[in-house]
């Protein structure tokens, strides 16, 4: 099967959407038959074989979900297939319990359709005539006629299904899969879920674009739910938000150091144009270039990304919910039998140190980005919309591999300025 096969277009989209670039090829991307053969008999993982591999050529798209689970840290390497098996088994109840939890709120969880208009108001009464997509207007709310007031957190939920619904409906419409209703109603049941599930965070716009690729790797809608969990563990701090600040600022706020320190001109030219908060650059970190790339590149970008930034300490440090592990970077000696557990740019914090969550790959990503137009940059952007229209005009443009090679570099360049 082609990648083409297995994340089929729409006809009619097709010149609507970025051509993908990513093409497995043999002896560079990581195939089923060398994912298969880095497992023990006992099942054992040897990932440091698993990341060289990705590094080079990314995932085969016949074993993308499997993989990814152990790239998230969704499972120990160092555990046994009947280990995991236990484990997944658990966390598919779990994730069983929390749905029923749903329902019971709102019945249209679980139901195969999906809510695209509100169901309480602000106050927290029902509105008596909202509908599911694809279904006539209906009242199937579950309050009763003078039921007791709604608890506050059960009223912020509900406020906000309808929203995950809208966001639902507009998520990788070119894409064949989500023209089976089935597949929208499994994407709107994670989101509502882990809304629920988060009370810090909730939903939030752009979270559909995180979740999707799950949804279409895994037949099991548990599983999607885990592995977008681990995914937002990375990245929900980009999604909080308070009055005075967006939680995606810090990163854009290291965005604006990195790029002071390898190219100052370019930055006191950003300044000047009123861009020194790099705002531009906020849907890039949002939904991790996702507009940027054609679904397929995209997920290439994900795993090349994730496989550099590998830790192996990941999954204790998830598991380990007191917090104590904070900083899984932390490391005293090491040899380089070990080092080879860590992707090439997380090694590279280790050896020199860098404790900065902040300083995510994805940055350096966009920090490349920028400098490989730096030249564009200085001489046509008069005003912010020109910066923009720069950047906007990388969409389709972009090859994954050689982006992720310049954040290396980037990074590279970047210690070195820091340290002197």
């Amino acid at each position: 099967m082609t990648t083409v096969t297995f994340y089929a277009v729409r006809p009619e989209c097709q010149d609507d959407v970025p051509k993908t670039k990513f093409k497995p090829k043999p002896g560079k991307t990581l195939s089923a038959r060398r994912w298969h053969a880095a497992f023990s008999e006992e099942g054992y993982l040897d990932i440091a074989k698993v990341l060289s591999r990705i590094q080079r050529g990314g995932v085969h798209p016949s074993i993308k979900g499997v993989v990814w689970e152990f790239l998230l840290g969704c499972y120990d390497p160092k555990s046994t297939f009947d280990e995991r098996g236990e484990l997944r088994l658990r966390r598919r109840e779990q994730y069983g319990t929390w749905k029923a939890e749903c329902q019971a709120m709102e019945p249209t969880i679980g139901s195969g359709r999906i809510l695209t208009t509100p169901v309480i108001t602000d106050d927290g009464k029902p509105v008596q005539d909202h509908s599911t997509s694809g279904n006539d207007l209906q009242d199937n709310t579950s309050f009763p006629p003078d039921g007791p007031p709604l608890d506050k957190k059960v009223i912020q939920w509900k406020l906000v299904l309808h929203q995950i619904g809208l966001d639902v409906v507009r998520t990788d419409r070119a894409l064949t899969f989500y023209e089976n209703q089935e597949n929208d109603a499994k994407l709107w049941d994670i989101l509502s879920v882990y809304a629920w599930m988060d009370k810090d965070i909730g939903y939030c716009q752009g979270m559909s674009d995180l979740c999707s690729p799950m949804v279409m790797l895994f037949d099991n809608e548990a599983d999607s739910f885990w592995c977008f969990e681990r995914l937002m563990r990375r990245m929900r701090e980009n999604f909080r938000s308070t009055s005075s600040s967006i939680g995606v600022q810090s990163q854009l706020s290291t965005l604006s150091t990195i790029i002071k320190a390898v190219d100052p001109k370019l930055h006191q030219h950003l300044e000047n144009l009123d861009g020194g908060e790099y705002l531009f650059a906020f849907r890039m970190l949002m939904v991790l270039f996702r507009r940027e790339f054609s679904f397929v590149d995209s997920m290439y970008l994900w795993e090349l990304m994730w496989a550099m930034e590998y830790n192996p300490n990941i999954f204790s440090l998830y598991e380990d919910e007191s917090g104590t592990n904070s900083n899984p970077s932390t490391v005293t000696k090491m040899n380089d039998k070990l080092l080879k557990q860590y992707g090439k740019y997380e090694r590279k914090n280790v050896q020199t140190g860098s404790k900065d969550p902040q300083t995510a790959l994805s940055i350096f990503l966009i920090a490349g980005v920028l400098e490989n137009r730096n030249k564009r940059l200085l001489k046509e952007a008069k005003g912010l919309d020109d910066v923009v229209k720069i950047l906007n005009e990388i969409t389709g443009n972009l090859d994954a591999k050689k982006a992720c090679n310049e954040a290396l570099k980037l990074h590279k360049k970047y210690l070195s300025k820091t340290k002197k």
